[in-house]
């Protein structure tokens, strides 16, 4: 079965099979790509006719000489049957030839006889004409001026140099073949020294020892580069009516080819191209291109799968014919990276949606995804961060707009039982319920009420306005403990922000230390001017800590070291105070006990199990706004955690939302 799909939607056949209708032609990764493809039975009758000649030679040969038998190869004998394959170069004509035919010039480079009078009775002929034009001319400066070039045509050094020019023009338009006559230039080299080795004559010695040449080996190489690059060109044809075109495509055993197939019937069709893969850097390639042949082995009517097998078992020069895509192709643009933190889970071998499941890349909440392609708005192609030394190919994730839409639906599908019962999706009530749904689909859409991505930018902060330490976590987890002891080292270096109040001022405090004393009018003004980043009322009075506060210790170029609730923390990052937030998970509830009763805490196993519910619940709902997470263990050990990650900041750019920087 060949599964189709519109939109990222899976619509299966009726027959059992394929899951999903795209397959990966080569996945990474996998063994099996050693053998080129439908030369490898040819290539071994050459291997096993090599043996048979060299073993009749060893018969028949009692003197220990050995001739080289251009038939011992299929490609020497071909050679010999045609020795005029190339072309011919004149600096190798045996000059004794040209000695003979050349008068007392004495050329540098030797010409074939007819060339070099022609080009030499030129000369003579315009001496002629400027003897001629002398005689005419009546003024005698121009009279000078023709002397002085006949005495330029006469020397020895102008006619050396002329004769050289006329080798170069004369080799400059030879006619050269319009392709490489191959691109195995270094495969042919090493079949030629095979046969050679067991030759003992001085020519075969000779050719040897210049095959083995590290000067002409790399002449070699240089050409096959050179030669595939020039076979990689397209050339549209016919082909059985049908207008079609040759790419040629060099696919080595480390770099996949980078594309997916789908079954059209009995079509193979390119349904996409990769970015990183071999196919998407040579561009000849497109979605929608029809697969007639791949080096002349024919692939309609067969399964994608088959095509799969094929491919992976290749490698070398790959010709495709194709029946060019009838879509136009959009007009080439510069693809722009986008780099977005992911806000879910996902594995693509428990999606039933993705279009290639090879090509699935699997990521955790959290992870920084770099988006390399667009092109498909249900599917985007990206690579995760630190992994793109390993993973050749981009991967196949949800896009934005479709994962919510995934979400989304699964809050609004009514449960398995009601949809049996009632079949609601055919009435007019499921009608009315459906555009109600989908009204509220569409807000939370636009809302952005579902997480999926968020795009990120790198960010270095400056050594004067240094980011504020939000540490996040439940009661009794050792949060303010650990900020309590930056406060005490390094006073100097951390503070905290001075929060408002509504209370009187005690005998020993004073306005702006402590407290920021404000009357209650004041604080309610600035609270609903959303001038506080959280605030709360204890004992009819208010409290809380404004974004003012905490910029002043920003400005001051200290660290501010904040205590927050996770509620807060989404007014916190819709300011421009760019914050760091730390999670500090508590230990096992075993280990959670001793660490509490060492500082005289006892605490009861409902409360214990309390914590540890807490905590996770803040990952559940807030870890989309955590930039790290410390377990605190050992209280030491979480602490010198803190100081490094703290560190951090000053020695490497962080991930930070890009709408942060705009």
């Amino acid at each position: 079965m060949i599964a189709s799909h519109t939109n990222g939607y899976v619509q299966e056949a009726s027959a059992p099979g394929v899951s999903h209708r795209e397959r990966a032609v080569d996945c990474p990764g996998q063994e099996g790509s050693l053998i080129k493809s439908q030369h490898c039975s040819s290539h071994m009758e050459r291997i096993q006719h090599y043996h048979e000649e060299l073993r009749k030679r060893r018969e028949e040969d009692h003197k220990g000489k050995h001739d080289i038998d251009p038939n011992a190869s299929l490609r020497l004998k071909k050679l010999s049957q045609n020795p005029k394959m190339g072309i011919d170069n004149p600096t190798f004509e045996e000059k004794e030839k040209a000695t003979k035919e050349v008068t007392s010039l004495d050329p540098v480079v030797a010409l074939s006889g007819s060339s070099l009078c022609a080009r030499l009775s030129e000369l003579e002929e315009l001496l002629q004409v400027l003897k001629w034009t002398q005689n005419c001319l009546m003024d005698s400066q121009s009279q000078q001026d023709v002397a002085t070039i006949m005495q330029l045509l006469t020397k020895e050094e102008f006619r050396n140099a002329y004769t050289i020019y006329s080798v170069l023009s004369q080799q400059m338009s030879r006619v050269s073949p319009t392709t490489p006559l191959t691109v195995q230039a270094q495969d042919l080299c090493q079949e030629v020294q095979r046969v050679l080795q067991t030759s003992q004559q001085k020519e075969g010695l000779e050719l040897s020892a210049l095959l083995t040449n590290p000067h002409l080996q790399a002449l070699m190489q240089a050409h096959d580069i050179v030669a595939v690059q020039e076979l990689t060109e397209e050339s549209v044809t016919q082909y059985l009516g049908e207008t079609v075109k040759l790419v040629r495509l060099q696919k080595a055993r480390d770099t996949p080819l980078g594309a997916t197939v789908r079954n059209d019937m009995d079509n193979v069709v390119v349904s996409r191209v990769v970015k990183g893969g071999a196919a998407e850097r040579s561009g000849l390639l497109s979605e929608g291109d029809e697969i007639l042949e791949i080096n002349g082995i024919p692939i309609r009517g067969k399964h994608v799968n088959e095509v799969h097998d094929l491919l992976q078992e290749m490698h070398g020069t790959l010709t495709f014919l194709l029946i060019p895509s009838s879509h136009n192709k959009p007009a080439p643009h510069r693809q722009t990276v986008m780099h977005v933190r992911a806000y879910f889970d996902y594995d693509p071998s428990d999606d039933p949606f993705v279009p290639c499941r090879e090509l699935g890349l699997s990521f955790q909440k959290g992870d920084i995804l770099h988006v390399i392609s667009q092109d498909d708005p249900n599917w985007w192609q990206a690579y995760r961060d630190g992994d793109e030394d390993n993973q050749p190919l981009a991967g196949l994730i949800p896009g934005k707009s479709f994962q919510q839409q995934r979400e989304s639906l699964k809050k609004t599908i009514p449960d398995r039982s009601q949809e049996q019962q009632g079949k609601i999706w055919c009435s007019k009530k499921s009608k009315k319920l459906r555009r109600k749904n989908t009204s509220t689909l569409n807000r939370n859409a636009d809302n952005d009420d579902i997480l999926t991505y968020e795009e990120m930018s790198l960010y270095h902060q400056p050594a004067n306005r240094k980011r504020p330490i939000a540490l996040i976590g439940p009661a009794n987890s050792g949060y303010d403990d650990l900020r309590r002891r930056l406060l005490s080292i390094e006073p100097e270096k951390f503070a905290v922000a001075v929060p408002h109040t509504t209370r009187n001022p005690r005998i020993h405090e004073r306005n702006g230390r402590e407290y920021h004393f404000v009357s209650r009018s004041a604080f309610e003004t600035d609270l609903a001017a959303g001038k506080f980043i959280e605030s709360g009322e204890y004992e009819k009075n208010l409290y809380g800590t404004s974004m003012d506060s905490v910029r002043h210790v920003v400005n001051s170029g200290r660290i501010c070291l904040l205590c927050l609730h996770t509620r807060s923390l989404q007014v916190l990052r819709s300011s421009n105070l760019k914050p760091f937030v730390v999670f500090i998970a508590p230990p096992s509830q075993e280990r959670l006990r001793t660490l509490l009763a060492t500082d005289g805490k006892t605490l009861k196993l409902e409360e214990l199990k309390e914590v540890i519910e807490k905590a996770r619940e803040m990952e559940v709902n807030y870890s989309h706004f955590f930039d790290a997470t410390i377990v605190n263990f050992d209280p030491d050990q979480a602490f010198q955690e803190l100081r490094r990650l703290i560190d951090k900041l000053d020695t490497e750019p962080q991930w930070v939302p890009t709408s942060w920087l705009s």
